[in-house]
């Protein structure tokens, strides 16, 4: 007769959290026998399971757990440790509906947009790295996607009034194209042809000089088209529908229509990392996450959370992720080059 192997805790996924994310701990031999599952806690604070098994449990991140790198211990497992990643809330009271974006300063801008036609005080406010706030643009009514060019002005874009902005340093915002339908998503290419979505099914095309072209055409979106160039210079695009699932479009320079082949539940934002990998956050009810996918189509949950809408990545390192409400930033230790 051989001894039992000791209690193990093998991994976490995924290994990057914000407040009320669900995380699974896998490994062997969790004590799951009696009535009430194994003890676990997020550095200092003691985390809901809302799964047991002896090689699983879920979790869900407690709040107040702080920001960082925090330990993951289950009790009864003495001497093993893991870790994750937490965001830090950085930004609330806010009403996004497409991807933050950073400056080449590590500035981080989001939007207050507001219900459709209301005409708020602050329309974009950038957060610092510090984490100072402050107003940069008032008076954009439904202000939703926003982008830098190559120039390194900031374009917003009005769902509203079918218009995107060109804003100087000090705020001030300038139409630069205008009869845009529901000018929603926003990507600039390297030689600085902006894309504009029109959330009614066409994807324009704005030469430097803000003449508009129709570049190619997608299924209507009950919500908003997110818009991301790739490394491959082609353009990535969601369009969030009543279906089930949908795809992930990949619009070649030429304006040949195809797809990422992975589906998600109501794709909403998109970004690439330094690496050229690219983030779909899905946020469809109960399984709300950020995802790495493949080329090949394959994905990979890197993030779970309630409410998820967008992702941007920060030139200096890390990520913030968005719910309408709030930012979290998330300061990801570096990794080893992967290829996309």
């Amino acid at each position: 007769m051989t001894a039992s192997s000791p209690p193990h805790l093998a991994a976490v996924r995924p290994t990057w959290a914000i407040e009320s994310s669900r995380v699974d701990l896998e490994g062997s031999g969790f004590a799951v026998a009696s009535e009430l599952p194994p003890a676990v806690t997020i550095g200092d604070r003691a985390a809901q399971v809302v799964l047991a098994s002896s090689a699983r449990l879920g979790i869900v991140v407690p709040a107040g757990v702080g920001g960082g790198r925090r330990p993951v211990r289950v009790a009864g497992i003495s001497g093993e440790t893991a870790f994750i990643d937490v965001g830090e809330p950085c930004a609330t009271g806010l009403h996004q509906v497409d991807n933050p974006v950073f400056d080449r300063e590590g500035n981080l801008y989001v939007t207050y947009s507001g219900a459709r036609g209301q005409r708020v005080s602050v329309s974009v406010f950038r957060v610092g790295r510090d984490g100072r706030r402050e107003p940069f643009v008032s008076g954009l009514v439904n202000a939703t996607s926003m982008m830098f060019g190559p120039d390194g002005v900031l374009h917003v874009s009005s769902r509203f009034e079918g218009t995107v902005y060109r804003i100087q340093a000090d705020g001030t915002a300038e139409p630069f194209v205008t009869e845009l339908g529901v000018a929603c998503g926003l990507a600039f290419d390297a030689d600085g042809t902006l894309f504009v979505g029109d959330r009614s099914g066409t994807v324009f095309r704005v030469a430097p000089d803000g003449q508009a072209t129709p570049f190619a055409a997608l299924p209507p979106s009950v919500a908003a088209y997110h818009l991301a160039v790739g490394p491959d210079r082609a353009l990535y695009v969601t369009a969030p529908t009543l279906d089930s699932y949908d795809q992930v479009y990949r619009v070649a320079p030429d304006g040949t229509v195809g797809v990422v082949p992975s589906s998600f539940g109501r794709p909403q934002g998109l970004a690439f990392d330094s690496q050229g990998r690219l983030y779909v956050v899905e946020a469809l009810a109960g399984a709300s996450g950020l995802y790495r996918v493949g080329l090949d189509g394959s994905r990979e949950l890197v993030l779970s959370g309630p409410g998820l809408v967008g992702v941007a990545f920060d030139p200096g390192g890390g990520l913030v992720v968005t719910s309408n409400e709030t930012a979290y930033r998330i300061d990801v230790p570096a990794r080893p080059l992967a290829l996309w």
